[in-house]
This record gives structure tokens, C-alpha cells and sequence, in this order.
């Protein structure tokens, strides 16, 4: 079964049928009335409860697309509610509806998970707005989940963080080549995740129960480099007091990633150029061949082909590697993959670091999505791991990032005001790449549906929802 089919299969008990599922917790029947007429007649379906703990029940008897909590409950107050909910779904978007709308509660609704906040009495178009906006995101998110999942299950990239189109073209073509002998090439920046793609080629290959022996070639000397990859016999220099096998024969069967190929001289070069033609080596000093089996992934963050117009490589070499050539996007071409590699690396280093930190704040999001990232996914991660172990709280907030994030970004910005909820940053995000897809593609939706990997009603869904106004197509259409 294809990824869209297993998308496209999701059963409408799973969220209800219709346009979502929705629960109202209110303990006036009025309220509870009016607010399931209204939905109901938009085609959602609605279960209501009158206190806090009966809404709690009903979640444990199904799935909700959406919670809309009164603050005054009978039994305990709304936010204790929600923080309940919160525990419960950390993801399942929460509108609080009250009379007592002061500013006082809507911070503390929103500091609490709450995605909106509306006063009593409410005007419907815009009840309506906020329930399609917090229904089509929740949507969105269970797509992006069960899309991972469907590629993890399909591929094994436990590692690899990434939804965009860039990423999931990357994710294809190691699928494509993992089953094969073939050399592989791996072209990207610096922190842009090449030995983690190499190790996914790995583990998809048959080669997976064998060893995967990475080497970086470019933080060796020459003379220590090929001793280290292809051993030594005793007495080959003057501090061989024993023999040593190389990473060549410690790979026999697997895999070995030679990284930053780039910096290698050209008689180690030649002697590479050697095993990859012949399989076979000798140890420094020894007069004895030795056959290996051995798949090489290299990688570079350099241009190879400049590099031999340069004469610094082999062009022999160059088209022996050059076989598969996977290109890494840098991060700053993939923005969209920010927010999630973000939730990544917190929940990584709270675990390690047995910290209680949970997100960032909608204030903090705003440069991390702007900076250029020039170091680019480590760059991240260090940037995340820094504030996870200076926090103090369960919140990263603006004040945790270096000033080399808050003051560098680039041309591409948001355009917050300084309340802005973390769903309008994201939403802004979204828009963003659509617009710049559709841009790409003279605003024919048709292809631009097909680069992002989803149907044409789903774009067409996303266009209507954020708003975006479709331009007119140039005469070359």
C-alpha cells in the first residue's frame, strides 16, 4: 500500500466523520444547545458533558479533533481541565469559551496549551473561523504523523527528522539505492546530516547485520589515515610494535562511510581508487594482498568536480564515487522542518538531561524560523541542547537563544505582533512554502500539488483556509 493510501485510509471512527469531531464542555445547557447546533449544521459531530470529568470520560471513550472548555465548571476550573487534557493529548487543539474574559485568563489559558480564547457571547462566523482553523491544523498534524509513520514503516530513518519536499525526495532515493552494492556519493553542507543518511542506507541495505565503520578522512594526517584504514604490519614504522587491522577489513561484510572525502591526499586517493576497483589491499609494510567486501559511502562538503578541474582529485576516482549522488538540502532550504527537528532535539536533551522542558515559546519560534542557519542541523541542535540545559522552566522563551540567533536572520521574516499564538507562527510557516511552491510552479496548482506529495483538493484546502490569494498565471502556461 502506497503512503497515500495509508493517508487516504484513515477511518472516520478515528476522527470522527464529517469535518471532525468535536467535544463542548460546558455546564450551561444552553450554551452546550446552541454550541452543538451550530457545529452540527457545519457538518462536525459534537458530543457535549457538563463538567470536567465527564468531558475527561468522553475522551477516554473516543477520539476528539478539537475540545471547546467553559472556564466556570462545576466540579473544578477549566484550566485544571485543560491541563488534564493537555496530559492526556498534548496535541489536541483547545478553544476556552467563558464569560469572565479578562486578559488575565486568556494568559493563563494560553501559557496552559490552549490554542484560542473566546468570550461569551460569541460571534459565530468567527467561532466558526477559529473551530475550522484548529480542526484543519489538527488534521494537518495527524496527516504528518501517519505519514511518518508510514515511512518508518516502510524505511528505517529513526534519526532523520523531515516532511519536507526536499527530505522526502532524499528519503526515496535512499530507499531506492539502500538494496544495491553501488557506491554512493553524499553531497551537503556541514551539519546537514550526511553520516545519518548513510547510516539509513545502511540499515535498509542487506548489509545491515554487519558493521557500519564511519571515518572522518579529514581530521588525519596522511600516514596515520592509511594506517588507519588499511592496517599495518609490525615494524612497517617506527611505532608498529604490533600488527593493527585497518577499517577496511573491520568493515568486511558492511559498510564504510568515508567522510569529508574531499580532503584526502591524492596517493591515499589512488590507493582508495584501488580497493573500489579491485577489492583488495595491502597492509602499510605488508607484501600480502587482502580481499574484503566492503560498500563505501562517502561524503563531501566540498565540490568534487571543482576540486579535480582544480587538480586537487582524482577525476578516476571522482566518477568511481560518483555512481548515486544524494544531495542534503541545507536547512535554511527546508524551514518547514524547523518546528519538528526543534521538538526533537527538546525532547532529546530534557531526557538526557532529566529536565522537565517541553516547547519553545511563540516569541522564540519567530527567529529560529528567520535565522540562516549557516551551520546548519548541528547548529540547531546546539543552539536547543544550550537552552534546554539553562532553562528553568517547562518553556524555552526568547532569552535562552544566542544573540547570533536573535540578530542574524535573513530577508524572509514573519510578521508577528508580539502576542502572536505559536498556531499563527506556524500557520504564517505554512503559507509561506505554499506561496513559494506555488511560485515556483506559475501558480498552477496541479503541479504544485504534485511537488508537495498531496492531492489537489488537500492544496486546494490549504489555499482556501490561509487565505492565499492565486495569481495569474504568466503566457508561458
Amino acid at each position: 500500500m502506497s503512503d497515500a493510501a495509508v493517508l487516504s485510509g484513515r477511518k472516520a471512527s478515528d476522527a470522527g466523520a464529517g469535518a471532525g469531531a468535536i467535544l463542548i464542555i460546558d455546564d450551561e445547557s444552553g450554551i452546550r444547545e446552541s454550541l452543538q447546533t451550530l457545529l452540527e449544521i457545519e457538518g462536525y459531530r459534537v458530543e457535549t458533558a457538563e463538567a470536567g470529568d465527564a468531558g475527561i470520560a468522553r475522551m477516554a471513550d473516543q477520539p476528539f479533533d478539537l475540545v471547546l472548555l467553559d472556564f466556570a465548571l462545576p466540579d473544578k476550573n477549566g484550566l485544571e481541565v485543560l491541563t488534564e487534557i493537555r496530559d492526556r493529548d498534548p496535541d489536541l487543539p483547545v478553544i476556552m469559551i467563558t464569560a469572565y474574559g479578562t486578559v488575565e485568563n486568556a494568559v493563563k489559558a494560553m501559557q496552559g496549551g490552549a490554542s484560542n480564547f473566546i468570550q461569551k457571547p460569541w460571534d459565530n462566523e468567527k467561532l466558526l473561523a477559529d473551530v475550522r482553523a484548529a480542526v484543519a491544523r489538527r488534521r494537518a498534524e495527524e496527516e504528518n504523523v501517519q505519514l511518518k509513520r508510514a515511512l518508518k514503516q516502510r524505511y528505517n530513518f529513526p534519526n532523520i527528522i523531515g516532511k519536507s519536499e526536499p527530505m522526502l525526495k532524499v528519503f526515496d532515493l535512499v530507499a531506492q539505492v539502500a538494496a544495491s552494492r553501488s557506491t554512493v556519493l553524499i553531497q551537503g553542507e556541514s551539519g546537514t546530516g550526511k553520516e545519518l543518511i548513510a547510516k539509513a542506507i545502511h540499515m535498509n541495505s542487506p548489509r545491515r547485520d554487519r558493521p557500519f565503520v564511519p571515518v572522518n578522512t579529514g581530521s588525519m594526517p596522511t600516514d596515520l589515515l592509511e594506517s588507519t584504514l588499511f592496517g599495518h604490519v609490525k615494524g612497517a614504522f617506527t611505532s608498529a610494535i604490533a600488527s593493527k587491522k585497518g577499517l577496511f577489513e573491520v568493515a568486511h561484510g558492511g559498510t564504510l562511510f568515508l567522510d569529508e572525502i574531499g580532503t584526502m591526499s591524492m596517493e591515499t586517493q589512488a590507493k582508495i581508487l584501488r580497493v573500489l576497483q579491485d577489492r583488495k589491499f595491502m597492509h602499510l609494510g605488508g607484501v600480502q594482498e587482502v580481499q574484503v567486501d566492503v560498500r563505501i559511502i562517502a561524503a563531501t562538503n566540498v565540490n568534487l568536480q571543482q576540486q579535480v578541474k582544480d587538480g586537487k582529485f582524482r577525476e578516476d576516482l571522482f566518477y568511481r564515487l560518483n555512481v548515486i549522488t544524494v544531495d542534503l538540502p541545507p536547512l535554511r532550504e527546508r524551514r518547514e522542518d524547523i518546528p519538528p527537528l526543534v521538538e526533537h532535539f527538546i525532547r532529546k536533551f530534557a531526557g538526557e538531561n532529566e529536565k522537565d522542558v517541553r516547547q519553545t515559546s511563540a516569541e522564540a519560534l519567530r527567529p529560529l524560523m528567520d535565522y540562516a542557519w549557516p551551520g546548519n542541523v548541528r547548529e540547531l541542535e546546539n543552539v536547543i541542547e544550550r537552552a534546554v540545559v539553562l532553562a528553568g522552566s517547562s518553556t524555552i522563551g526568547l532569552d535562552l537563544l544566542p544573540d547570533s540567533v536573535i540578530g542574524r536572520s535573513d530577508h524572509r521574516v514573519f510578521s508577528h505582533t508580539p502576542d502572536a499564538s505559536l498556531f499563527d507562527i506556524m500557520e504564517d510557516c505554512e503559507r509561506r512554502v505554499i506561496v513559494d511552491q506555488l511560485e515556483k510552479c506559475n501558480w498552477n496548482q496541479t503541479e504544485a500539488s504534485e511537488k508537495f506529495h498531496v492531492p489537489l483538493s488537500t492544496l486546494n484546502q490549504k489555499i482556501k483556509r490561509l487565505g492565499i490569494e492565486i495569481r495569474r498565471k504568466s503566457s508561458r502556461e
